[in-house]
């Protein structure tokens, strides 16, 4: 068994072509699509969160809405950079936003990814300290955001409060309990999946990673769950992990399926991230049903997971994206023993 979801990068254009033309359309959009998956019986609506771009950024607004219209679908991000965040403000926003949703957040995170603008999270106040890199600091703003999820009081209670208080020292309001085990650490190699690992963070791998070995991309991406299923059992914690794989898979069930997907290249990409750091991309899928059951067998990395995310076109509607998750979960599925 499988959980499977979709990611949604939120992209709008002013465009005739795009049914998500502004940000309101992304927004309204990515709340009905949330719906109607929960209603086909997908388990989880994912966001991606990108700044300065027309894309969706702020994502706890757009969780509430989700978790106050839905009631049994997970609600996530895949990932919330946090070089650009405040952990205790996003404790409270993120605490906020589960319990609207009745627990049901799963919040990734990560320390970032190639940005529109050189060097972003200075514009929302954050700089590294010395000697240390945007990447130290965005795993830094992580650190402080798992401590604090815990609840346990660190804040001295003013002598003269507004409001009575509780005995003992403050903690962060309000609570939610079990986010804590419910955030996820978004990995581009192996050895920040061990760190997350751990940490005790669930693990997040995308269809980016290093590319540490030249091997296909679904081998290493395997390679890097085992060593982080791994990390976690020498970790000792008490509650097991979860991992989750995203990947962009259309069945070809009728000619509009063809005109979209139907020329898709089927191959993995290697390319320089920066300066430094040469990634592979991993492949999309796009074919008839019964091809496309026997090209997904053969991914081990899909195999090695329990959470599948399924990438969608956003721009293409919420009607066209129900279907492309249809397809997947009445088609694809079952004959692979995902449901």
């Amino acid at each position: 068994m499988k959980k499977i979801g979709f990611l949604s990068f939120g992209h709008w254009t002013p465009s005739p072509q795009s049914q998500a033309r502004s940000a309101i359309d992304v927004l309204l959009q990515s709340i009905d699509l949330a719906v109607a998956a929960e209603e086909l019986g997908a388990d989880g609506a994912y966001f991606r969160v990108h700044h300065f771009a027309r894309q969706l950024a702020s994502p706890f607004p757009l969780l509430a809405a989700v978790g106050a219209k839905t009631s049994r679908i997970e609600i996530g991000t895949a990932v919330i950079d946090m070089r650009y965040e405040n952990p205790f403000y996003m404790v409270e926003d993120a605490s906020s936003a589960d319990l609207i949703a009745g627990g049901r957040l799963q919040l990734g995170i990560s320390r970032g990814s190639p940005e529109q603008v050189i060097d972003g999270w200075r514009h929302f106040g954050y700089q590294p300290a010395e000697g240390r890199t945007d990447a130290d600091m965005g795993r830094q703003h992580a650190e402080v955001f798992l401590e604090l999820l815990k609840g346990e009081g660190f804040a001295r209670p003013s002598p003269r409060p507004m409001f009575p208080n509780p005995p003992g020292l403050l903690r962060l309001e309000p609570f939610s309990e079990g986010l804590r085990e419910r955030i996820w650490w978004g990995s581009g190699s192996d050895a920040t999946a061990i760190w997350a690992a751990k940490m005790g963070m669930n693990l997040q791998s995308s269809t980016l990673k290093d590319d540490e070995t030249g091997e296909p991309f679904h081998v290493q991406q395997a390679r890097q769950i085992r060593a982080y299923r791994a990390a976690w059992k020498d970790a000792g914690h008490a509650h097991p992990p979860r991992v989750s794989v995203s990947r962009s898979i259309f069945a070809l069930v009728n000619d509009m399926d063809r005109a979209y997907f139907g020329g898709q290249e089927d191959a993995d990409h290697v390319g320089m991230l920066d300066a430094t750091t040469r990634a592979i991309f991993g492949r999309s899928y796009a074919a008839e049903p019964d091809v496309l059951i026997e090209q997904l067998r053969r991914d081990e990395a899909i195999a090695e997971s329990d959470t599948l995310l399924l990438t969608v076109p956003n721009q293409l509607g919420v009607t066209y994206n129900v279907h492309v998750i249809e397809a997947i979960l009445t088609y694809v599925a079952p004959a692979l023993g995902w449901r």
